[in-house]
């Protein structure tokens, strides 16, 4: 399910997923459909780890690797998540033959 909330988002951030949910920054994001591809990857990540686990692993790799890079910008980039993500939101049939804990794959990237 797509939400619009315009008031969630931090500086450049345009969408989120919190299961079940994606939620936008604006009506007209709906229509991006490498931006909604994005999302889902990150809603069948959090399904696949029953999502709790999910956020816990995301924001302890988040801090790990804000130490690690000492920026947390780019700490947010490499998280193994969002790498698997960006590596593969234009691709709108990955989903169809992504394998399970594919992001694994992005871990030691």
């Amino acid at each position: 399910m797509i939400v619009v909330f315009k008031h969630f988002f931090y500086k450049n951030y345009v969408g989120l997923s919190l299961w079940p949910f994606i939620i936008l920054k604006e009506d007209s994001l709906m229509a991006d459909e490498v931006l909604i591809n994005h999302e889902r990857i990150h809603l069948k990540q959090q399904r696949e780890l029953l999502i709790l686990p999910f956020y816990i692993w995301y924001i302890l790799e988040w801090l790990f690797r804000t130490v690690l890079y000492l920026d947390s910008y780019r700490a947010y980039q490499n998280i193994s998540f969002e790498r698997e993500a960006y590596a593969n939101e234009k691709d709108m049939q990955y989903l169809s033959n992504r394998k399970t804990f594919g992001f694994l794959h992005y871990l030691t990237r």
